[in-house]
Formats: C-alpha cells, sequence, structure tokens
C-alpha cells in the first residue's frame, strides 16, 4: 500500500472517529422510530381502542401498526363480553397471529386475560403474598385450589403440619379419606411455583411456618438432641412432635445408616424418640435419627479393603444387581453383569441368605463398594 494510501486512509478513521465522537443530532423522524418501538409479535398483549364492531368481529386500532381483529373462535370464546363492547373503549388483548391475509393483527381476549393472570401469579409468587382460598377438591396427592380461575395444586406434602393427614400405617386410601375432609375448608396459602407454559399452579400452605411457629422455632438450634414423639409416619419418613405446635421431619435418609425399606413399619405414632437436629430453614426443622450412632463406614475403613473375602447377606434387588450387606449398615452392590441375566442372579442369590464374596471396590469416605461372588 502506497504512503498516500495510508494518509488517506488516516483521515478517513479521524473522521469516523470525529463523527462518532460528536452528538447525533435526532430529527423529526428518527424521534418518530424511536418512540414507535417494536411492531407486536405474537404472544404480545398490547392494547387499543375499538374502531369498528361488525358481525362476529371487532376491530381495534393499534397505531402505528395497523389494525387488530377478534374474530371466529377468539370472537366466540369472548362474545359475552364483546357485545357489552362500544367504539372508543379500550381493549386489552393478546396477539396471535400477525400474518392475517386480509393484513389485521389477530387478537384473543381469552388469551390475554390468561396472560395477565399467570403475570399477576408470577408477581404473587415473588412476592410471597399469602391468599385464603377454598379447597375444591382432593385426590391422593393432595387439593386442587382455584385461583382467579386457575386450576391450582396444593401437594399433600405443602400441607402444615397442622393440617397434613396422619395415619398410622400411611395407607395412602386412609390418607385420601383424611385430605377429602379438608374440601371446602378455607386455608392460608401462597403460590410456589407459575409456569404459564406447563400450565402448572402450584400452592404451599402457609404454616409450613406463621409467626407462631416461628417463634417456637427460635428454641432450636442445628446440633440440638432432643426428645419427641412420631406423630406420623409416611413413605419419605416419620414427622415428629418435638413440643406443642413445632413438629419435625426425619426423611427416609436419616433414619438409619442401614437400609430402610418402609419408614412405616419402623415406628408407631405414639412412640417416644430420640432425634438430632440437622438443618433449619424458613421455620422448617429437619432431623435425624442416624447422626446419633456412629457411621459404620469409619469403623469399616479399618476392618475391610480391596481384594478381602467376606461375607455377606443379601438385603435388597434393584435394576443394577443385587445389595450384599458386610456389616449393619455397610453394604455394597453385586453388580447383574456377573451374572447371565436378572433371572440368573435371583436364583443364585436369595433375599435374606449369606454368600462369600470378594470386594472389587472400596470407597468408605464416599459409602462406596463393590463385591463379586467369590470362587
Amino acid at each position: 500500500m502506497s504512503s498516500t494510501a495510508v494518509e488517506e486512509k488516516k483521515v478517513v478513521t479521524n473522521e469516523e472517529n470525529e463523527t462518532e465522537a460528536a452528538p447525533k443530532k435526532e430529527g423529526p423522524m428518527a424521534e418518530l422510530l424511536n418512540s414507535v418501538g417494536k411492531p407486536p409479535v405474537v404472544d404480545d398483549v398490547v392494547e387499543g381502542p375499538v374502531v369498528a364492531v361488525g358481525r362476529a368481529r371487532v376491530f381495534v386500532d393499534l397505531h402505528p401498526f395497523g389494525t387488530g381483529i377478534i374474530f371466529g373462535r377468539e370472537y366466540l370464546s369472548a362474545r359475552e363480553t364483546l357485545k357489552n363492547v362500544n367504539l372508543g373503549d379500550t381493549i386489552t388483548a393478546k396477539v396471535v397471529g400477525t400474518d392475517n391475509v386480509e393484513g389485521y393483527i389477530e387478537l384473543s381476549l381469552r388469551e390475554a386475560r390468561q396472560a395477565l393472570i399467570w403475570n399477576e401469579a408470577e408477581g404473587a409468587m415473588q412476592k410471597k403474598t399469602v391468599f385464603e382460598l377454598p379447597v375444591a377438591e382432593a385426590n391422593k396427592g393432595g387439593l386442587i385450589i382455584q385461583w382467579n380461575g386457575l386450576q391450582g395444586f396444593l401437594p399433600a406434602s405443602q400441607l402444615s403440619p397442622t393440617h397434613y393427614p396422619r395415619v398410622p400405617d400411611g395407607d395412602k386410601d386412609k390418607i385420601f379419606a383424611e385430605l377429602k375432609k379438608l374440601v371446602g375448608t378455607k386455608l392460608e396459602v401462597a403460590i410456589i411455583t407459575a409456569s404459564p407454559k406447563e400450565n402448572k399452579l402450584i400452592f404451599g400452605e402457609k404454616g409450613a411456618g406463621g409467626s407462631e411457629r416461628a417463634s417456637l422455632v427460635e428454641k432450636y438450634h442445628v446440633g440440638d438432641v432432643v426428645e419427641g414423639v412420631v406423630t406420623g409416619a409416611t413413605e419419605f419418613g416419620v414427622f415428629v412432635k418435638l413440643e406443642e405446635g413445632l413438629e419435625g421431619l426425619v426423611h427416609i435418609s436419616e433414619m438409619d445408616w442401614a437400609l430402610v425399606e418402609n419408614p412405616k413399619t419402623r415406628y408407631r405414632v405414639g412412640e417416644g424418640v430420640k432425634v438430632k437436629v440437622i438443618e433449619i430453614k424458613e421455620d422448617k426443622i429437619s432431623l435425624s435419627i442416624k447422626a446419633l450412632v456412629d457411621d459404620p463406614w469409619k469403623a469399616a475403613a479399618a476392618k475391610y479393603h480391596k481384594d478381602q473375602k467376606v461375607d455377606a447377606v443379601i438385603i435388597k434387588y434393584n435394576k443394577h444387581g443385587a445389595l450384599a450387606s458386610i456389616e449393619e449398615g455397610v453394604a455394597g452392590l453385586v453388580h447383574i453383569s456377573e451374572f447371565a441375566n436378572e433371572e440368573d442372579l435371583r436364583s443364585k442369590l436369595e433375599l435374606g441368605k449369606v454368600y462369600p464374596f470378594t470386594i472389587t471396590f472400596f470407597e468408605p469416605k464416599d459409602r462406596r463398594m463393590t463385591l463379586k461372588p467369590a470362587g
């Protein structure tokens, strides 16, 4: 490149820089474009005055982008509202189409109403707004609640301790019967999930807290060991009353270092139990029974090693093979690949029987072990 060309390029570059640095002069057209914004697209919620009412159709001015139309199925779904509409009335609607053959922007009142309600639900969820709403129906999983025309679900697990169905044996039909007793009852609830795309509205009952419960919880700290009374058993653990008005949950994973198949068979309602507080979160107390007993894997670390021959009892089958326990709370996987198929595994390793194995993998810190039949 010649020196002249370089100089010319430098001049151009300087001019460009000066142009960028100088304040932009906006004329009337630029100001208009900036104030107009972007044309509406599908799913946008728009607003405008009614400019014409025809046979089964309503026209809305969406200046400066054109005219919106509510017709066909959308008109029929909102006809009770639209029959009272007059020229000049402002309408809020949702865009459902922008490529109408006649050039109109297709609108929906019904979907706009839904969109606004979902927006309100999302706002209420963020603000943790509490509503007092009646229970409409019950099913085996929880309760159905109506809110602003939307059907919401309150899972049984999100009920406060006061309303959680307690049955001695955790029978699902009995739990359902207890849930049905709440139909018609007003509960204080808050929205915990609002997903319009999945049409999912989930509630949680206030009292998973309340100020009274919060004041009770303040007396407890992580690490406290307390005496309690079992008030209910479920598939996922047992509830323990620490004092009047305050309960905590011992999750199935915190009941024992050994495998717990069914919490309902471990404890009965009214039975006293010693527990340790392991977490306090949002006025909920998580408890542990196994935390009061030494971790058996710590002792196992000094007794066992890879390639060691051991005797183990078969305690459970799963999709990967069978679990075999070499001592209480210390179990490893016998992988199905050691056998021809699942039927072969089950015929050679019966539940409750003891067999000789070789440890093929042993990581006590991670509580992991694998075994293979010795021989």
